[in-house]
């Protein structure tokens, strides 16, 4: 049986801290990854948890992530934004851009945030959340590294490449999706080779192109897009939107800037958001209204609406803890000094 260490969200979060600070990471920035690791694990996302600061660490080591940067806000237009990260995880530009975007959401009715110059490692919903908290609707994609392979193909090419949607409901939990364009998230794949686990088939290939379980080999070649050609269009978009559109890495450039150091992608984050009270007017609870009949047709068909299990998970983890493998939680002291 794997032993296992429970942890209140404040010891996760200080055991996160701690580790980062021990590692040269500024204040504000240790402060920001260290809050989005212990939210992944706290909503029951294992593969976006406390295991990335092991990730976050080994990026830095390699020379691929600014310890210290400062975010910098430049105002391109009336709906657009953009954030230099400088070589530093999003985490900290977004939280230091959040203000001024969503008053361009509010004064223009839509706009458009790019992160720039960013490290990337952490859930899209984390980034969605606080937009929809505020009666907005939005969405977000980021390309990563060149991992999977497009439908049809046998080598990477796209990067998981995820899109997250979310929208507000009041009295509810928000309706909030984040999926990798591929069958599963890398971290996913990670972690059934860490526990020595087979993959579920339809996940990736090795590196002869033939269908694996086997994580290590699937690591060695190539992921596999979900929904075949549907889901390699949808990485395709991602790429443009989040690449080329803001002037930021694809995730094959990424891939070849992280020189086989293992380090988390390198790139641009493009976000989206919409006031309904802009869109609606008067209208708007009347609209909303609507909105929740089709969730409550959902739900009376037996259907899970996206973000519940998250939502679930947050309860229960914020009245027991969350639960790390004690190897995983070894790994994570091993880095305090």
């Amino acid at each position: 049986m794997t032993q296992t260490v429970n942890l209140s969200l404040d010891e996760a979060y200080q055991l996160a801290h701690r580790a980062l600070r021990s590692n040269g990471f500024s204040q504000a920035q240790a402060h920001a990854v260290a809050q989005n690791v212990t939210a992944g694990e706290r909503d029951g996302c294992a593969s976006h948890g406390l295991y990335r600061v092991l990730g976050c660490v080994r990026s830095l080591h390699a020379g691929k992530v600014s310890a210290d940067a400062e975010p910098r806000l430049i105002d391109t237009a009336p709906a657009i934004l953009q954030v230099d990260a400088g070589a530093a995880f999003s985490l900290l530009a977004y939280q230091a851009a959040l203000p001024a975007f969503i008053a361009k959401v509010r004064h223009c009715g839509i706009a458009a945030l790019a992160i720039n110059h960013c490290v990337h490692f952490s859930a899209l919903w984390a980034d969605i959340e606080p937009l929809v908290e505020q009666g907005l609707v939005a969405l977000a994609c980021t390309p990563s590294h060149a991992w999977v392979t497009p439908a049809g193909g046998t080598q990477p090419l796209f990067g998981t490449n995820p899109i997250a949607f979310g929208w507000p409901r009041p009295q509810q939990p928000h309706f909030i999706f984040d999926m990798a364009t591929s069958a599963a998230a890398r971290g996913e794949i990670e972690l059934h080779r860490r526990a020595g686990k087979p993959l579920p088939e339809g996940w990736g290939i090795d590196q002869q192109g033939r269908p694996s379980t086997d994580a290590a080999s699937v690591l060695q070649g190539a992921m596999l897009t979900f929904g075949g050609h549907k889901g390699s269009a949808l990485a395709a978009m991602v790429e443009l939107l989040a690449g080329p559109l803001i002037g930021d890495m694809t995730s094959q450039e990424s891939l070849a800037y992280d020189a086989q150091t293992g380090s988390s992608p390198y790139g641009g984050e493009l976000i989206i958001a919409m006031d309904p009270v802009r869109f609606l007017g008067a209208e708007q609870p009347a609209h909303f209204a609507r909105a929740e009949t089709l969730f409550a047709n959902m739900q009376a068909q037996g259907a899970r609406i996206p973000g519940e299990r998250r939502f679930q998970a947050r309860q229960r983890s914020m009245q027991y803890g969350v639960t790390l493998p004690q190897t995983l939680y070894d790994e994570i002291v091993a880095l305090c000094r």
